[in-house]
């Protein structure tokens, strides 16, 4: 049997950027993506804190070191600027071999996207 189980989550970014004529997606700060295993074009589900929307779409890499978290697309519709978001990815395990011994790589992030918790060690 296989179980879907979270791969990685990026907790408490804020929104930084929308652009609603891009085609779409939600472009992450490439530094932020490699901490938590996150690849580029992989499919996440978005919680937006400030407002309760939840939406999936794909995860586009923003330059390294940017901070950047920016709604595109018909995602822009679905917060702000300053909103707090929490990203997840999830990935297919084992139930016998794999899962147990499954932990996420998590990212917390603080105010202005500053990293402060890594959990576990990323």
């Amino acid at each position: 049997m296989q179980l879907n189980l979270l791969h990685s989550k990026i907790h408490r970014a804020t929104v930084t950027d929308l652009s609603l004529h891009y085609e779409g997606s939600l472009a992450i700060d490439r530094e932020f993506m490699d901490l938590v295993g996150l690849r580029e074009f992989q499919k996440i589900l978005v919680g937006n804190m400030a407002n309760g929307e939840r939406f999936e779409t794909y995860a586009i890499a923003a330059p390294a070191g940017s901070k950047a978290i920016s709604l595109n697309g018909a995602t822009a519709h679905l917060g702000k600027r300053g909103d707090l978001v929490t990203i997840m990815a999830f990935a297919h395990f084992d139930a016998a071999t794999e899962a147990d011994a499954w932990q996420p790589k998590v990212l917390v992030l603080g105010d202005e996207n500053q990293k402060i918790i890594k959990r576990p060690t990323v």
